[in-house]
Parts: structure tokens; sequence; C-alpha cells
């Protein structure tokens, strides 16, 4: 079985969303284009879903700002804008995603005193999302991710799948994802390759 895990394409990290990706919404066509390939077995959507006034947003430290490194329970943490509010445009999966092969849409980031960059567990490694062990019931062998953000949420979604589902292949999506800052991404892609994770382009999955 082979699985797409799109990892938070989503309205607020586009432009024009609270916490945008520079050319965010470039990778739309690219995940549209995998998701029609016929290459996957199951297509799986992350979705980021804070609740109001959720730790990491700046707003909820007084005299902080945006993209500045606070605390959160007791841990440093960098401090976003708010976005992706439960219920919310900004939360939704970008409008042009196409919705009706996605297997499952799972949510993160609902606790208000951690945030949750991957999609299989929160930053503590505490709470699971049950991402990996539904992957292991549908017997997934090979998992290729991308999404948004590169240097963040796709980075710590891919890293998790190969520490949490040892024998799976895991491969990142390159151009099918955008990060937040060229050094982020270029660090990003160094540290998924050197833990095994191979890094292709949608070309070679399309012709695979």
């Amino acid at each position: 079985m082979k699985a797409l895990l799109l990892v938070d394409i989503q309205n607020g990290f586009c432009p024009g969303g609270n916490l945008a990706v520079p050319d965010g919404d470039d990778v739309v066509p690219i995940a549209n284009r995998l998701i029609e390939s016929g290459k996957y077995d199951l297509i799986i959507a992350s979705q980021d879903w804070h609740p109001p006034g959720h730790g990491s947003f700046a707003s909820s430290h007084p005299g902080k700002k945006p993209f500045e490194v606070g605390t959160l329970s007791g841990k440093p943490q960098m401090l976003w804008p708010d976005h992706c509010v439960q219920g919310t445009p900004d939360a939704e999966l970008h409008p042009d995603l196409k919705m009706g092969k996605i297997d499952l849409i799972l949510q993160k980031g609902e606790n208000r005193n951690v945030d949750s960059y991957s999609a299989f567990r929160d930053n503590d490694q505490d709470a699971l999302t049950g991402l990996a062990d539904f992957l292991e019931g549908q017997d997934v062998t090979e998992l290729d991710v991308c999404g948004l953000a590169t240097d963040y949420c796709v980075k710590f979604s891919a890293l998790d799948a190969i520490e949490m589902m040892p024998g799976v292949r895991v491969r990142f999506v390159e151009d099918a994802s955008r990060g937040i800052t060229p050094e982020g991404v270029t660090a990003a892609i160094e540290e998924m390759r050197e833990h095994g994770i191979d890094i292709v382009t949608s070309r070679k999955v399309l012709e695979g």
C-alpha cells in the first residue's frame, strides 16, 4: 500500500492567510496532480486546527510579537500570528484542492498548551494523532509527504513518519512543498535526507 500525506494545505498558509508561506498556493496544482495520478492507495490531509487563544499565538503573550521566541508550558516556543483557528476560513483546506479523493482528514494543534507541527504527534511527542496506527493498520509500506511548510510541519511529519513506522519508505516531494525561509528549507531537506528520507520531485513520482 502506498499513501500520500498532504500537510496543512490550508488558506492560512497560502497568500492572503494569517500565516502565509511565500508562494504557498503554488503547491495546490502539483498536489492535485499527485491526488489524481492513481499512484496512491490512500490519501490523507492534515489540518492545523487551533482553538482561539492558542498558546503558540503571539497574541497570547503580552508584549510579544509574531516570530519572536517565547515559552509555552515552560519550553521555548516560536510565537506565531493567530492562524488556522477552528471554524474560520483561515483554517479551511485550500478551496482548489481536490477533496473528493482524500480518504482521511486529521486535525491537529487542538491542545492550547502545546504546539503540533507533525501530523503524527504534538511537539512534546506525547499526544498522538493516531495517524501512525492508521497507516500501519492499512499495511502502508510507502509514504510520500508534501505540503506546507517544508521547514516546519512537513519536515516534522516526515521525520516522525520514519521514526514511528520502521520499515516504511518515506519520501519528501520537494516541488509539492513550500517553506517559510530559503535557509529553513535547505536545512530541513538536509535533515530529512540525513534521516533516510528520499527527496523526490512530483515528476519522478508520476513517472515512477
